[in-house]
């Protein structure tokens, strides 16, 4: 399979880092197609991958992982073009977190929208899945870090593109399909999104980010 990770922060680098591992073909994705970060992501992992443009790599991808930052989420996917993306699944990774007033960070959208809805309002014609977004990138592509059993969430339109992404999520980084929670349409970003409120105030407390929850129904 060719997948496309569209940034190159920690997040695009660690799962770029994590899929080259298996037997897929992967293409990183930026503003310029031999930008400094991602010929460095690309000495990282002894060549063994390509990097081009936001359009170049979405055209290239069976599967996208969205990994640039919540405010720079929607310019990038116009970049890599909505021909390019159609029909795929988009795997939207960012918050619309900011941090201009210093930390903790608030967030640009919330309460009534979401950076996962606004992205498939955008781009109707492809198969948007929100996941991963609350977790740090470590756990992302390896939640054996956090020992026991616990909980990542995902959301979508789609719902024969969240049975591939789980399906995916649990081969190439290790999930447990168990812990894996459809919390329903796109609309459920907003509350994996304004999730990060908590969650950075829990980073502070326990002073790191390799943590995450697990969800107990009662009887």
């Amino acid at each position: 399979m060719k997948i496309a990770v569209l940034g190159t922060g920690m997040v695009g680098k660690a799962i770029g880092t994590k899929l080259v591992k298996t037997d897929h073909q992967i293409m990183m994705g930026s503003r310029e197609a031999k930008s400094a970060a991602g010929q460095e992501w690309l000495r990282s992992v002894d060549g063994k991958a390509k990097i081009g443009t936001f359009a170049d790599a979405a055209a290239f991808g069976e599967i996208v992982f969205d990994c640039t930052s919540g405010a720079n989420a929607l310019p990038a996917l116009r970049q890599a073009g909505a021909v390019n993306l159609s029909g795929k699944i988009l795997i939207q990774v960012g918050n619309p977190l900011d941090t201009s007033k210093g930390m903790p960070p608030t967030l640009t959208i919330c309460n009534t929208d979401s950076l996962g809805e606004q992205v498939q309002r955008e781009f109707p014609g492809v198969r948007v899945v929100k996941a991963l977004n609350t977790v740090n990138c470590d756990i992302m592509i390896n939640p054996s870090r956090v020992p026991g059993d616990h909980d990542l969430f995902i959301c979508g339109n789609d719902a024969a593109a969240k049975r591939e992404v789980t399906d995916r999520l649990c081969e190439w980084f290790g999930w447990k399909a168990g812990n894996i929670i459809d919390l329903g349409d796109i609309s459920n970003s907003r509350g994996t999104e304004m999730f990060l409120a908590l969650w950075v105030r829990l980073w502070g407390t326990l002073g790191t980010p390799h943590f995450n929850i697990h969800v107990v129904p009662g009887k």
